[in-house]
């Protein structure tokens, strides 16, 4: 046994030798329920009504300063930190000896008064003190000093496999899942005030579709079948604007079977919502809303993203995708052939397989050339339509060119709309197209969906539909550049075991 794995049992032994002492003194150390009068935050922003005021507060030790017959304890109770005081001529000697048997990462409450020290520290010195919940594991602390605790917890890999140690000892991880928690609600409460009804879609499905991606397959005993987590909602979602919603969203989980990197996990949520009667410019306009109003419920309108300032506030930029590839590259590239597309891959250094279809290019082109230079919000719109299968022809008469906007910000993707394909005849062709290419060995084009096609032939209205990547949204409003950073319990790969 490794020396640091020694130490570790060695505590928990010390701790769990704590813990049956407490019950052999008559101590529950897990009590069932406990009722605080008060947290932290109100304390301190009402002392001038609550000094000398009796309160009752509850949190976990973060730190401790035991000094004979008196001790300072730092507890947090979720909404913030206060220093407790504990003598032992106000509790008295038996409770006291059950004070000294309490460690840091201890759950313990506290009935006293409110007082201030002598170097001006808002704090409560005990009258009563309860055990709550006795920790046998500690904490990543390693030292306290002048009233600060220090902390070893910063690898990441460690904080993303023990999140509940993160969001312990570093309160900026909990600010982010705050925030998080803020901008879901803001987007929820935008849509619903605009009418739209939040729904809920099959997770497991037959036949998954509604993007370009590998799923994940599983097992049903019962029914003998294969079915596949949904790669999107979008399927789902249109069938009920068939069926007569006119406003419908998801906020979801979806799973993608595809590599991991600072922006991709495979369990990701995903906002969907499709909208009746309306179009990608109406679309465009909503989600610009909603990114401004979810940025203003959590600070404001400028925001840092890496080393770039953006400002919110601004109308959000309208470019082509030729247009921008054109002012990349010097050419059109809707006038060039699929050779020529390959050589300028291959002239800017741009990975691609030879057997490529013509969208796999012109996304590999625009993804590496235009992508990461659209710092200031951009609508990308008017897509080919080789790479986007369920968008509406350019009302313009184009053949070629779709109805379709992607959103960047500091180069990064966060939004996607279309108006959406109600023509059932245009969709099955379209979805024939990506049939051919499965077959050809692109493991994320889209198998054809048959009961879907039997709807959209029931008639769809026009559509306007988006998806927006929530985790990324977070990343981009909380300014942090791995997706891990904003998902609670981010896919790991599995620890090999300690030998």
């Amino acid at each position: 046994m490794s020396d640091k794995n020694n130490s570790m049992k060695q505590i928990i032994e010390f701790r769990v030798e704590k813990l049956n002492k407490l019950r052999e003194l008559g101590v529950e150390p897990y009590p069932h329920k406990y009722e605080p009068s008060h947290r932290s935050i109100e304390i301190i922003s009402n002392f001038n009504e609550l000094e000398n005021q009796t309160v009752c507060v509850a949190g976990r030790i973060m730190a401790l300063r035991k000094m004979g017959k008196a001790s300072f304890i730092q507890i947090n109770d979720g909404k913030g930190k206060i220093q407790i005081f504990i003598k032992k001529d106000n509790v008295g000697g038996d409770v006291y000896d059950i004070f000294n048997l309490m460690d840091i990462g201890d759950f313990i409450g506290i009935n006293g008064s409110v007082f201030k020290t002598k170097v001006g520290e808002i704090s409560i010195s005990a009258e009563k003190f309860t055990v709550l919940s006795k920790s046998i594991r500690p904490l990543p602390i390693v030292k306290e000093k002048d009233g600060e605790v220090y902390d070893a917890f910063k690898d990441k890999e460690l904080r993303y496999r023990n999140r509940h140690l993160d969001l312990i000892v570093n309160d900026e991880t909990r600010e982010i899942f705050i925030k998080r928690t803020k901008i879901v609600n803001e987007i929820r409460n935008t849509l619903n005030t605009k009418q739209f009804l939040e729904v809920e879609t099959p997770v497991l499905q037959p036949i998954y579709g509604g993007a370009n991606a590998r799923p994940f397959i599983t097992h049903h005993n019962a029914l003998d079948q294969n079915l596949f987590l949904r790669i999107a909602d979008e399927l789902y979602l249109k069938r009920l604007i068939i069926g007569g919603f006119e406003k419908v969203y998801e906020m979801s989980k979806d799973f993608r079977n595809e590599g991991m990197d600072r922006n991709h996990n495979p369990e990701f949520t995903m906002l969907e919502f499709y909208w009746a009667y309306a179009d990608y410019q109406d679309c465009m306009d909503l989600v610009e809303e909603l990114v401004r109003n979810a940025a203003k419920t959590i600070g404001g309108l400028k925001i840092k993203w890496g080393e770039f300032e953006i400002d919110l506030s601004q109308k959000f930029e309208k470019k082509s995708f030729y247009k921008l590839l054109e002012e990349e590259t010097g050419r059109d590239l809707s006038k060039i052939t699929k050779d020529e597309m390959l050589e300028l891959c291959d002239a800017n250094s741009i990975k691609i397989e030879k057997n490529s279809n013509i969208g796999q290019i012109l996304d590999a082109l625009i993804s590496n050339l235009v992508e990461p230079k659209l710092i200031n919000p951009t609508f990308v719109i008017d897509y080919p339509k080789s790479i986007s299968p369920l968008a509406k022809l350019k009302r313009d008469g184009s053949k070629d060119i779709v109805e379709r906007f992607e959103l960047f910000i500091g180069g990064s993707e966060f939004a996607n709309s279309f108006s959406e394909l109600n023509d059932p005849l245009d969709q099955r062709s379209r979805l024939e197209e990506q049939s051919k290419l499965r077959d050809q060995g692109d493991e994320e084009a889209q198998p054809i969906d048959e009961e879907f096609i039997k709807a959209m032939e029931i008639g769809m209205p026009p559509t306007g539909g988006v998806g927006i990547g929530i985790d990324r949204l977070v990343m981009l409003l909380t300014n942090n550049r791995w997706i891990r950073d904003v998902i609670l319990f981010p896919t790991m790969k599995s620890e090999k075991e300690q030998k």
